[in-house]
């Protein structure tokens, strides 16, 4: 990251400073649970994007700070919900802000961070803006809800775990990098490109968060190892278990996913790294992550582009 930090170093402390500022609130104890979910050391890969697409197009205004800013309260909502539903204790190497001020409070600064983040789209006064934000917010939640669906689900194949994840992670990616096409006011064909380079890159970047589940460290992730297993979620690494493994090993998984418990989790992570499933879903990450670089081929050469390809990489390479 760190090139693409250096690219954008005068943007991303503005974005910092943008996002204190609109975190105000009267109400001492919004302050406190959304500002302690914000500083807490994410990668601000969303924002990132729509800095990088509206500048590898030519953008000279301010409105991408903005933005970027609406992109991230959006995120560290659906983070504060998420952590609810899923009864996570531990998110970024920090308490998650349930565990410190509780669900209610949690469920409560989430409604804030998304309310707010429209107050600063109606600044924004395009239409246009509004409808993206608003069709990829909907489209989250519908994600969460075939999520809880697929708890424990056996039965779910490769193709139901990944529209999963484009509507739960990668449609955040796919509007972060259109808005940067629509502030530049590019045509459609650049705009679709830009869309699916964002949805390709999310998608490879949650295929390598669920390969960290078995082959990280909770220190480097941030996370407990093995909560996905715990939350009873079907992910890529265990499908390719159910489906290819051995009969013993597929038993295994679906044993510990039914049950929804980290009780089982050594035998799933034998299970798992011996089956070849932990390359397998590396390799439908890097081809997710070449399909985006695929899309960046009618963009100007220059610094945000060239960061654009390093971030379709890091996305697969990264080990935390």
């Amino acid at each position: 990251m760190e090139f693409v930090k250096t690219v954008l170093a005068d943007e991303m402390p503005a974005v910092d400073q943008l996002i204190r500022t609109r975190l105000h609130s009267d109400v001492v104890l919004v302050r406190q649970v959304a500002e302690y979910i914000v500083s807490s050391g994410g990668k601000r890969l969303r924002p990132v994007l729509v800095l990088l697409t509206a500048r590898a197009l030519g953008y000279q205004g301010e409105q991408h700070r903005e933005l970027a800013a609406v992109i991230e309260f959006i995120h560290t909502a659906t983070l504060l919900h998420d952590d609810v539903v899923d009864e996570s204790s531990l998110r970024r190497g920090r308490d998650t802000a349930n565990a410190l001020f509780g669900n209610a409070a949690s469920v409560l600064v989430g409604d804030f961070l998304y309310s707010r983040a429209f107050q600063m789209m109606v600044g924004c006064d395009s239409m246009r803006i509004l409808s993206v934000v608003a069709d990829a917010t909907n489209i989250i939640a519908e994600g969460e809800v075939l999520q809880l669906m697929n708890i424990g689900n056996t039965d779910i194949d490769e193709e139901g775990y990944l529209q999963v994840i484009r509507y739960k992670t990668a449609k955040l990616f796919e509007a972060a990098a259109r808005l940067g096409a629509i502030i530049n006011g590019a045509d459609g064909m650049t705009e679709a490109a830009l869309a699916a380079y964002g949805m390709h890159l999310g998608t490879a970047f949650q295929i390598i968060d669920d390969v960290l589940d078995y082959t990280g460290n909770a220190d480097e992730i941030g996370k407990n190892l093995g909560d996905d297993l715990s939350e009873g979620k079907p992910t890529l690494p265990l499908i390719h278990v159910m489906r290819h493994g051995s009969a013993h090993a597929a038993s295994v998984v679906r044993t510990a996913l039914s049950q929804a418990s980290r009780d089982h989790f050594d035998a799933v992570l034998h299970a798992v790294q011996t089956s070849g499933a932990l390359d397998y879903a590396r390799t439908v990450a890097q081809a997710e992550s070449e399909r985006a670089i695929a899309c960046l081929a009618g963009l100007p050469d220059n610094a945000f582009t060239q960061a654009l390809h390093a971030l379709a990489r890091i996305a697969v390479n990264r080990q935390h």
